[in-house]
């Protein structure tokens, strides 16, 4: 009975550290960073996104400077850490424009 209360607490112990492991979300798609420096484009984009006001997969804040962080974007036009293009169906990401708690959902 000890050795099988022992075996049962090892294994409990083994499983919570692993859920807790994977409890955080990447902040990733398709191997593809989504936060840093962005350029939009019309066609061959590393990511098709859609812009929707519920259900996002991340929200995304615009900022001018210190996109560091999961969900910040920093708009440019030339020299982009990632592309993206603009559709209204089959989107790779779906994405909503915010201004405070940018990241994945």
């Amino acid at each position: 009975m000890k050795k099988s209360l022992k075996s049962l607490s090892i294994l409990i112990l083994f499983t919570g550290g692993t859920l807790s492991a994977n409890s955080s979300t990447p902040c990733t798609k398709n191997g593809i960073t989504l936060y840093g420096k962005v350029q939009f484009v019309d066609s061959f984009p590393d990511l098709k996104i859609e812009y929707v006001d519920s259900f996002p997969d991340i929200d995304v804040e615009f900022v001018s400077s210190f996109p560091s962080t999961c969900g910040k974007w920093k708009i440019v036009d030339s020299f982009p850490d990632f592309k993206v293009q603009i559709v209204t169906s089959f989107p790779d990401l779906k994405v909503r424009k915010f201004t405070a708690f940018a990241g994945m959902k």
